[in-house]
């Protein structure tokens, strides 16, 4: 197997800069960042075992790093020194199970104090062009002896004479944050969450995963509610270059990003398709290479020990993706099929392509094995039973199990 990770270099480049950092700056700056739990909230008696896997989550993203993280009463803490910011806002960033973040300002259950934090978050917006702003104020330490309104007129005094900004608690330049707890938080560059459940909480899955746009996202949306996620893609060299291969592999790695870890198991898939270009009728090409591929993919999710298989499917998309058509697919495989953009159109899909940062990538000009051999003409409603009397006259079974067994596997990491 083979490891795809810099982690090493990156270690050793912060031990250099700790050391540097430790000489030149022996008292160091520790920054606070707060995030809202979202979904795990939602959780009855089990609930302990989501808010668990979150902390065990973010903390493996952090494992190089030396900042400490707890999770008390909705709010994931994660503290850090000033060298590991950018570590802790990038694992903040793709950390499933969090509607949003920021980095907050701790202070003295006060009045003086809290108003200090506001004024520093009003100075910071001001610099960044805000005017106007408003403070929002959420008191879940009951003992605190204002109320949230109250909060939010005394602690606005400072800022609004001092002439900073001025309040308008309509359509503000700015939020500013105050949350009591058992320390007081102040922020005002609340981030959003990719939301969802704790990779790792709802099982294993197995992405068909091609170098376009849709099956990117379907991996995404599965990590999203806690599907841990691996990789199968098939690659007939030399009719698919080793560009097209790069550019499936920079695809996993940016799913990576999100699911700590992928597996993408890349499957020599020649000899198959040059068999069913061979010997199947050219209407049924595409689709009995969505067969073989199901085939092959039902032996890698055992192998792996998958419980379900993952494709970028949408109801009526292409020619393979009729209802009949995706009926014949569905009846080769061995595991729950799951067609997590079944519903949504072109124009949904791209729009999250664009937020994970897969769509730059699933648009350059390297075409998968599915589109080299797609015949002009497609079936478009296909049946299970003509499909298993072409499957059976292929005599396929043989290469499916050789290109399974010379499958390249590739790990890539969130760091």
């Amino acid at each position: 197997m083979q490891q795809v990770s810099n982690k090493q270099k990156v270690d050793e480049e912060k031990l250099r800069y700790r050391l540097c950092v430790a000489i030149l700056f022996p008292i160091l700056l520790t920054m606070t960042y707060l995030a809202k739990v979202g979904e795990l909230t939602l959780k009855g008696s089990n609930i302990r075992e989501f808010e668990n896997r979150l902390v065990a989550n973010v903390k493996s993203y952090l494992a190089s790093s030396n900042a400490r993280v707890s999770l008390r009463a909705g709010r994931l803490y994660i503290e850090c020194e000033e060298y590991d910011a950018h570590a802790v806002e990038h694992a903040l960033a793709h950390l499933v199970g969090i509607t949003g973040w920021a980095k907050a300002e701790v202070c003295e259950k006060t009045i003086e104090a809290i108003s200090d934090a506001v004024y520093n978050a009003a100075l910071h917006a001001k610099e960044k062009g805000a005017a106007t702003f408003k403070i929002e104020a959420r008191r879940q330490d009951k003992s605190f002896p204002l109320t949230s309104y109250d909060i939010c007129c005394k602690t606005a005094d400072k800022t609004v004479k001092s002439g900073v900004l001025s309040v308008d608690v309509h359509k503000p330049d700015v939020k500013i944050t105050v949350e009591i707890r058992e320390q007081c938080f102040v922020y005002s560059d609340a981030k959003k969450g990719v939301r969802g459940l704790p990779v790792g909480s709802s099982g294993k899955g197995l992405l068909l995963l091609s170098g376009g746009i849709d099956s990117p996202v379907a991996g995404y949306r599965m990590i999203c509610r806690g599907m841990k996620v691996d990789c199968v893609y098939f690659h007939s060299y030399p009719y698919t270059s080793e560009e097209a291969q790069k550019k499936v592999e920079t695809l996993a790695a940016t799913l990576a990003h999100y699911g700590l870890a992928v597996h993408l198991n890349i499957v020599p898939f020649t000899d198959v398709q040059m068999r069913i270009k061979e010997k199947s009728p050219v209407a049924w090409t595409t689709l009995m290479l969505r067969v073989c591929m199901m085939k092959t993919a039902n032996m890698i999710a055992e192998r792996v020990h998958a419980d379900c298989i993952i494709t970028g499917e949408s109801l009526g998309q292409v020619a393979s993706q009729t209802i009949g058509n995706l009926n014949v697919t569905e009846h080769f495989a061995s595991f729950p099929l799951f067609r997590a953009l079944i519903g949504l159109d072109k124009e949904e899909i791209v729009e999250t392509a664009r937020t994970i940062g897969t769509y730059e990538t699933s648009i350059l000009p390297y075409e998968d094995c599915c589109v080299l051999f797609s015949p002009k003409h497609p079936v478009l409603h296909g049946t299970i039973e003509e499909a298993e009397k072409i499957y059976s006259e292929l005599e396929i079974d043989e290469l499916i199990q050789k290109a399974f067994e010379s499958r390249e596997v590739k790990r890539f990491t969130a760091v």
